[in-house]
């Protein structure tokens, strides 16, 4: 049989076999004549948002976690839908074969509030995803010291095996005894605020403390990075290191190219990049 009527059997084959429905990473769904098809497919797009930030290691050379932006501007009527989607997407990079953990936004309110906690509850329970995949990141944090309620909340989340990052860290009084009452796993800061001030070395002295990884956000210049290095940041996320995608773009990461490009510029951390 020559190749040409091998290419025609094949063909007619594909042509006689019965239509089957497209369906996304998750089996569902998406692409049909029918109106439910549809809603399925407007489903699937919306998990498409551009909210997802990547987070790498300050050398740039590995996607180490995500943040879930959408979460930060939440409105209570809000937090557990986009909690969900959140959770979702986790699962969705696990199934899909990438151990990326994800950051998960929630004001201090929130963990007041036991119909919240109980609702956060049953989402991490129901997504069955291992320890060490999900995040919460608490933010807002405008009370001097965690009530009662809050910290039974923070409990009842850590027995679940979830870790506590607290976000927007600048090293005030209120927020050093916060740090001291919730002993994160991870502690954020906003690394614009240290490039015409050193960082407070009670930071360090935290970090080292409860054992915290140190996050650097909104990486924006080339000094950013340098003073994420001087700070001992383990963590580097923001527009010069690799602006927020979508989840499935997310999967497509290793690394950030621009950070690897701009270390291979300036090896020494002393230099300044910006001149």
């Amino acid at each position: 049989m020559s190749p040409k009527s091998r290419l025609y059997t094949l063909v007619k084959a594909w042509k006689n076999k019965p239509f089957q429905e497209v369906r996304d990473a998750c089996g569902q769904p998406w692409l049909g004549l029918n109106s439910e098809a549809l809603k399925e497919h407007q489903s699937w797009s919306q998990r498409q948002t551009i909210g997802h930030e990547p987070i790498f290691n300050t050398q740039g050379t590995k996607l180490t976690s995500s943040l879930f932006r959408p979460l930060l501007t939440a409105s209570d009527s809000q937090v557990l839908r986009l909690f969900m989607e959140g959770l979702d997407t986790i699962s969705y990079w696990y199934r899909s074969g990438r151990f990326i953990p994800g950051i998960l936004p929630l004001p201090e309110h929130v963990f007041e509030s036991n119909d919240f906690i109980d609702g956060l509850s049953d989402l991490i329970l129901n997504s069955r995803l291992p320890v060490g995949l999900i995040s919460l990141g608490v933010h807002q944090l405008e009370k001097p010291h965690l009530s009662t309620d809050g910290k039974n909340g923070l409990l009842r989340m850590r027995r679940l095996g979830v870790l506590i990052h607290m976000l927007n860290y600048s090293g005030t009084l209120s927020q050093m005894r916060w740090a001291e009452e919730i002993q994160p796993e991870g502690i954020h800061l906003d690394i614009t605020q240290f490039r015409t001030s050193t960082a407070p070395a009670e930071i360090f002295s935290h970090g080292k403390r409860f054992k915290s990884q140190i996050y650097a956000s909104n990486i924006t210049l080339v000094k950013d990075i340098e003073n994420a290095i001087a700070i001992g940041a383990q963590h580097c996320y923001g527009g010069l290191m690799m602006p927020s995608v979508s989840r499935h773009q997310i999967l497509h990461i290793n690394d950030s190219r621009i950070a690897k490009a701009i270390f291979s510029l300036h090896p020494h951390q002393n230099l300044n990049g910006d001149k």
